[in-house]
């Protein structure tokens, strides 16, 4: 099935994860997705990303979690004829992703302001660390910092409590959803109009924004956040952490107090549904130590799966604890969320079930190629896309303005 964007052309200029991971989404809707590598650098610096187990050689696994379905072209932009190459492949292209700093996007000529003049139909999209204008550069764990998230992590009744990071790269996640959010406006606006446009994503902006009710409990009520653990600071029990009779971890949800009664009725304690001191939900968040350490004491009588079966029964959110392996046992049964090609795999960007009354709107593509070895479509990219002759390719090569790991056309993704 051709997706709802195989005719759209997009070049990625940007590295790591948030500008990729966009790149991803596309290319799994279809679209042409052309990586721009640096060759002085042997391309995004997270191929050389390996965990200790990672045997040397090949792709990371840190790679492969954003590349899928994209062409990799060396392109020397310092040089003038890297740059003349890439303002060739963006007057071409519908979209540009980008992550450079402000003052290195002018000064490569890859900002806005000097692909419009190639394309005037161009659209932009462009990661930042801070303010559109600022030149600091973004990393997701000093933005996790910054935005309050550091702080609020981690379980406080630990003896070596510190601000902890989130164990994935939220910030670079979250921008990641927010520039893929501002250029599907984009490509609504030009369909309307036939105009390009230029958009700007923060880094510390989408982690702000991503605050929610913690951000919230300071602007409304004037309470700084403090660290909770797996708690949550409006509700109880809700993202407590308890272990069965079989020593297996488990979690509840309660959102309300008819939950809460039927919690009490499984375990076998419906005394605590009336007790004044967890009757309502306010009543619970003030005592949820005793609250916690009494549930945990019927949960600790019956084995996980038969806790969570009679939860399940009964209308009650809980589930299980689970380490990545466990996580894929379910997810292998949902193609909707895995890209596989052979012996790789990786996530998914978009996962939205395609179901629509016409069948077409939000079809991807099912054959995505795996993410690409470095240099290995710049041959085809300067040959088939921009029509550039063997020897002119050969002379590029030979001046260091591009890299080739394939010299002999592939075959056409």
């Amino acid at each position: 099935m051709k997706g709802i964007f195989s005719d759209l052309v997009v070049l990625e200029l940007a590295g790591v994860l948030a500008g990729p991971s966009v790149g991803q989404f596309f290319a799994e809707l279809g679209a042409r997705v052309i990586k721009l590598e640096n060759p002085s650098t042997e391309g995004d610096v997270t191929r050389t990303w390996k965990m200790s187990k990672e045997a040397s050689g090949g792709l990371s696994s840190y790679f492969y979690s954003c590349n899928w379905g994209k062409e990799s072209i060396a392109v020397n932009l310092k040089s003038v004829e890297g740059q003349a190459i890439m303002h060739a492949l963006a007057s071409k292209a519908d979209l540009v992703i980008s992550n450079f700093i402000p003052k290195a996007a002018r000064k490569l000529k890859a900002d806005y302001e000097s692909l419009r003049q190639l394309n005037p139909e161009i659209i932009v999209g462009s990661i930042v660390g801070y303010e559109p204008d600022s030149d600091r550069p973004g990393y997701d764990a000093i933005i996790q910092a910054e935005a309050g998230y550091y702080y609020i992590n981690g379980d406080p009744q630990s003896a070596d409590w510190k601000p902890t990071k989130m164990p994935v790269p939220l910030v670079d996640i979250l921008a990641g959803h927010q520039l893929k959010q501002a250029l599907l406006l984009a490509i609504i606006q030009k369909k309307a109009t036939g105009k390009g446009s230029n958009v700007t994503v923060s880094l510390f902006d989408s982690a702000v924004s991503a605050l929610t009710s913690q951000a919230t409990s300071y602007l409304v009520a004037g309470q700084v956040p403090a660290p909770m653990g797996s708690e949550h600071p409006n509700i109880a029990p809700y993202g407590s952490v308890y272990t069965s009779e079989d020593t297996r971890s488990l979690v509840l949800a309660v959102g309300t107090d008819r939950q809460f009664a039927s919690l009490c009725e499984v375990l076998n304690v419906q005394g605590l549904a009336t007790d004044p001191r967890f009757e309502k939900n306010a009543d619970r968040v003030l005592n949820r130590q005793d609250l916690k350490r009494l549930l945990q004491a019927s949960i600790a009588k019956l084995p996980r799966a038969h806790f969570l079966a009679l939860c399940e029964e009964r209308g009650i959110p809980a589930g299980a604890v689970h380490q990545m392996d466990e996580v894929f046992d379910r997810v292998s049964e949902h193609v909707l969320l895995r890209n596989t090609a052979g012996r790789a795999s990786g996530v998914r960007e978009f996962v939205s079930w395609p179901h629509y009354s016409d069948g077409e709107i939000g079809s991807r593509s099912e054959n995505l190629c795996p993410p690409p070895p470095f240099a290995t479509s710049t041959y085809r990219v300067l040959s088939d896309f921009l029509g550039f002759t063997p020897s002119k390719i050969e002379g590029l090569i030979g001046s260091g303005a591009v890299e080739c790991r394939t010299i002999q056309p592939a075959q056409t993704q």
